[in-house]
């Protein structure tokens, strides 16, 4: 395209939309066009020009993924927050994100938070041992412990946060991040508290890469969801896959289901398994 420019959608506030890119941050408004139909949102990569003295989003380029709340695209993966203690680990919690955010065609990584709390480690990091070995990433992370792998994992990626309220997300990316701190200050302040502010929505430089500044989902309902696919989006299934008797089996009370089977031989988390069942029998 002609004098058109690219770069990264980072931040919205009402229709003022800040882009990054290589001639550095400029603030540009959606083409009529644009605005009527599919709004950009954070996350979205854009061609913009320069007309007089003003910056216009010109298109937008097709998306890999589009999460609703936070409304954010081509994310790379949610760093899924879950604490130890205060508050306490919760398996089903801990599947049901993994679920989520599969389902919303992002790749699930795991940050155990909270370690330096408990006595009994060794158990912990049985339990997370089981979804490492289904080939989901684990990391740990704490006050004094070594981040560098995980921050390494964020470089270059863009991520959303999400995780039990009190979970440590702030903490984690202030201990990534020191100037982390810096920009969510400065944030509050801009918006004032208890003003009421018509879109806001940003990405933030966190260790080379780009952290959505309004992490998590709003909901675990999987009522409204198509979950018709989820075994084949959950890492423990694969290897068992296209095993059952019948090619339809959804692996809840059909006979000879390869699924089940592994479960019984302990070669598929217990735990995994029983959050699937409960959401497909909530779906009938």
């Amino acid at each position: 395209m002609i004098d058109m420019e690219q770069g990264t959608i980072i931040k919205i506030i009402s229709n003022q939309y800040t882009i990054d890119s290589c001639i550095g941050e400029v603030v540009a408004i959606p083409r009529g066009k644009l605005r009527k139909e599919d709004s950009p949102v954070v996350g979205d990569v854009v061609f913009f020009e320069k007309i007089d003295d003003a910056y216009r989003i010109h298109s937008i380029l097709p998306r890999k993924n589009r999460l609703l709340r936070p409304a954010i695209s081509n994310v790379d993966q949610a760093l899924i927050v879950t604490s130890v203690k205060d508050p306490d680990y919760s398996c089903h919690l801990l599947n049901r994100l993994i679920f989520l955010v599969s389902l919303a065609h992002v790749k699930p990584v795991i940050v155990v938070t909270k370690m330096d709390l408990v006595d009994n480690k060794e158990e912990f990091e049985k339990e997370f041992d089981s979804y490492v070995q289904a080939g989901y990433e684990v990391f740990y992370s704490y006050p004094g412990h070594n981040d560098e792998q995980l921050k390494e994992h964020i470089d270059g990626k863009i991520s959303v946060l999400c995780g039990q309220s009190g979970a440590g997300k702030s903490s984690l990316l202030n201990r990534l991040d020191p100037e982390f701190k810096l920009q969510t200050q400065e944030i509050s302040k801009a918006l004032g508290r208890g003003k009421h502010t018509t879109r806001h929505c940003q990405l933030h430089k966190v260790c080379n890469g780009w952290v959505a500044d309004t992490p998590g989902f709003s909901s675990l309902d999987f009522t409204r969801l198509d979950t018709s696919h989820l075994d084949s989006l959950i890492l423990d299934f694969q290897p068992f896959l296209n095993q059952c008797r019948f090619k339809d089996c959804i692996h809840v009370n059909e006979p000879d289901c390869a699924i089940k089977e592994a479960v019984h031989a302990k070669k598929i988390n217990a735990s995994i398994y029983q959050d699937y069942k409960q959401i497909k029998e909530e779906k009938k």
